[in-house]
């Protein structure tokens, strides 16, 4: 392949499931410098730690820090300490709640331990922006806060819904995007990527880069928002409808076969290490009929496991949903407890981890969705007498119960 090719190859990957890419000129400049002289660039991403686990919404940026990874981009992994104790705004109707520092610096840890299954650490850099902007002082943040008016700030979107809208918004809200752009100041990017609902922070990066004459101005890559279960929602840990990628293989796979077949498009595009060729491929063979909808769909499933765990632990992820969803027999590996004697079955579904509460319990057994020794049940106000029951909710939930 001819450096020319390469440059285009990589241009390509970088560009795949992009939703919006400004100043893609300078990528394109960077990127070829890359390939004639070996000179590498910087690619910036945020995480603020207000959450513990990363999900699959989360690994759509990372795949493109990876892809940035193997041609030529360095990166910085910034992590938000200072940023989260105000919490970002980008698209929140209310201001949100403070994190204590010590949440903040677990959650942390927790990113760093897994943003690693997907990019390359050698080629990392992790940095927290409390060491230059707790060090920014007084005097340097209202400097700061000189380079960006009011009006301008309210043209963000969701400030102005609040603002027409009569809820509040913080002064530390209005600062939040001042701060994240100061961070690529810090930092003097080349790249800054996030979601498309970022728009308005990641252009602040350029806006003060120019104002505080860094001699560049990032460019700015976009990625879009990938849809949770519900195939509605942007996926969210809060919205129940995530895959987070430290869940056990057999959840893993089962929530992937559970998105309908033209979300699984979406997923394959976003997420699949297949090329965009072979997948607008495999869409033309499930609507001639030669490829069914389901096997596409156990694919996508086996590639995704594979990724956080390995092909055997996938494999036996595939095997054990076909024993439970095609056999009707019990998982392998079902966690045992032990209860007291006559528990209401209610309370022992909540004990062992079930169900959520006794009320949803209740409404999940006059729903049908409870079954003890795989057979239905429908009263809600039994008890549990001495022996060894399989207690199941819906058709991935298990658990074993030895009553005293």
């Amino acid at each position: 392949m001819s450096k020319k090719e390469l440059i285009e190859s990589a241009l390509k990957e970088i560009c795949r499931g992009t939703a919006e890419v400004i100043d893609m000129e300078r990528i394109e400049k960077l990127v070829t410098e890359f390939y004639e002289d070996g000179t590498t660039y910087t690619v910036k991403a945020g995480f603020d730690p207000t959450g513990a686990d990363l999900h699959l919404g989360h690994t759509v940026l990372l795949q493109k820090l990876k892809a940035f990874q193997n041609h030529g981009g360095r990166i910085q992994l910034l992590i938000g300490d200072f940023t989260a104790t105000i919490g970002d705004p980008t698209g929140k109707s209310e201001t949100r709640k403070v994190l204590d520092r010590e949440t903040i610096m677990a959650n942390a840890q927790t990113y760093q331990d897994q943003v690693f299954n997907v990019i390359d650490e050698s080629k990392t850099k992790v940095v927290f922006n409390a060491d230059w902007l707790e060090a920014l002082g007084a005097s340097g943040m209202v400097a700061l806060t000189t380079t960006f008016n009011v009006a301008r700030m309210l043209e963000r979107d969701d400030f102005e819904k609040r603002y027409k809208g009569g809820q509040s918004i913080s002064i530390s809200e209005f600062i939040y995007p001042l701060l994240q752009g100061y961070d690529s100041v810090e930092l003097k990017s080349d790249i800054e990527i996030g979601g498309t609902d970022q728009k308005f922070n990641l252009l602040m990066g350029r806006h003060l880069q120019r104002a505080y004459r860094v001699g560049k101005e990032q460019a700015v890559l976009m990625m879009p928002i990938l849809e949770g279960l519900d195939g509605v929602q942007k996926m969210s840990k809060s919205l129940n409808n995530y895959i987070g990628i430290t869940e056990a293989p057999k959840d893993i796979y089962a929530k992937i076969l559970s998105v309908s077949d033209e979300l699984m498009w979406r997923y394959y595009e976003l997420l699949s290490a297949k090329s965009l060729e072979r997948i607008a491929q495999m869409r033309e063979e499930v609507v001639n009929g030669t490829l069914h909808p389901k096997i596409a769909k156990e694919n996508l499933a086996l590639e995704i496991t594979t990724r956080f765990y390995n092909e055997e632990s996938a494999k036996l992820a595939k095997s054990e949903f076909n024993n439970i969803f095609k056999s009707n027999k019990l998982p392998t590996d079902i966690a045992e407890f032990n209860v007291d004697v006559d528990i209401w079955i209610c309370k022992a579904l909540v004990e062992v981890g079930l169900e959520p509460s006794t009320s949803q319990a209740r409404r999940d057994i006059k729903q049908g969705a409870v079954r003890i020794d795989q057979e239905k049940i429908f009263d809600e106000k039994m008890n549990l007498s001495s022996g060894e029951y399989i207690l199941q909710v819906g058709k991935r939930k298990f658990a074993k119960v030895k009553v005293k």
